[in-house]
């Protein structure tokens, strides 16, 4: 981590100042983690994280209108948009989206799904948990003869922008009508809600539900969730090391590409819904201060705060990834051109 405290050094121009409190909004499946950061970091130096966990879209559109500090999202913004609104972007942690369920007489990590069966469930041809397709797969397990109540997020979602990516990789006819997005026109038999915390209290509540969570809301409220067979035919379960076997599986760790989709990915043990969560900023911004208060946050999360990251079983970035976030951050200047100098508080 030194070499790293080094290269930031050189690259930000870090000097010991007072901070600010700063203000994010988007991703409600960061939220878990930047709630854990805010934390240490203010018992740490006093200074505040106000993080409103509004949806990636809606958090996308305050930081393209200007109207918070950073905005957050589960996908990588577009070069197009990125270019349009003058906006940078990088990842910050690495985990997976999961299936969880309330189906009476299944143990956690009982069941097992695929992508294919998923995606039919939120099409509307999988109607009931003892369906055919899904008794093939688990011919150990007695499944109630019960309807399957799909369950979706209601708002712009990074969450379900990852969920329908991997869709589109697995299923033609969900590719063909509907594709990624972090919106969805749901078919009719799926019941909308906004937020990932009510849609997993809504889950809890209702017998035979489906739905979908980051995995820090998985660990953090007890909840059952299935298996999932991954593109080489295995089945695995979502934790820190099915997400490390997807990164290992990728471009990130060896050409540092961010903007690639984590979902999908060859190897035996990865998970299939595996993906990122990211932070949008501005390249040339209006308010230095508070800009300079946001890197400096994440700049602290990057060199102190993977002990939380572990707590929650994200992953956090490989060397080169973050490396090239130093060098997009360095980039930032204000309004007469000039690099921001960053403040950085360390143990």
């Amino acid at each position: 981590m030194l070499k790293y405290l080094v290269v930031l050094s050189c690259a930000l121009g870090l000097s010991a100042s007072h901070a600010t409190d700063i203000n994010g909004a988007g991703s409600t499946a960061a939220a878990p983690l930047y709630l854990k950061w805010d934390a240490a970091y203010n018992k740490k130096t006093g200074n505040k994280l106000a993080y409103e966990l509004i949806g990636s879209s809606a958090g996308i559109k305050k930081i393209k209108e200007g109207t918070t500090d950073f905005g957050a999202s589960d996908a990588p913004m577009s070069a197009a948009d990125l270019k349009k609104f003058n906006l940078l972007d990088f990842p910050t942690v690495i985990s997976g989206v999961v299936p969880i369920i309330n189906l009476p007489g299944i143990k956690e990590g009982e069941l097992r799904l695929t992508g294919d069966i998923m995606a039919g469930i939120y099409l509307g041809k999988i109607d009931k948990w003892n369906d055919v397709a899904i008794a093939k797969e688990n011919p150990k397990l007695t499944l109630p003869n019960l309807r399957i109540v799909p369950l979706a997020r209601a708002d712009g979602s990074g969450t379900t922008y990852t969920l329908t990516d991997y869709f589109s990789s697995v299923n033609p006819e969900w590719k063909q009508q509907y594709g990624r997005n972090f919106s969805i026109a749901w078919q009719a038999d799926v019941k909308t809600i906004k937020g990932t915390g009510d849609l997993v209290a809504a889950l809890k509540k209702t017998a035979g539900a489906i739905g979908y969570a980051e995995y820090a809301y998985v660990i953090e409220n007890n909840l059952n969730y299935t298996q999932l067979k991954n593109r080489d035919g295995q089945f695995v379960k979502p934790n820190a090391n099915s997400f490390n076997s997807a990164l290992a599986n990728s471009s990130w760790k060896t050409t540092g590409n961010f903007e690639e989709m984590l979902t999908d990915k060859p190897g035996s043990g990865s998970w299939p819904i595996t993906g990122a969560t990211y932070v949008y900023l501005p390249r040339v911004t209006s308010q230095p201060e508070r800009t300079k208060a946001v890197i400096q946050f994440f700049t602290w999360a990057f060199m102190e705060g993977d002990d939380l990251a572990n707590s929650l079983d994200y992953i956090r970035l490989p060397d080169n990834v973050q490396a090239r976030v130093v060098h997009e951050m360095s980039a930032v200047v204000d309004a007469k051109g000039k690099q921001l100098t960053v403040p950085i508080f360390l143990k």
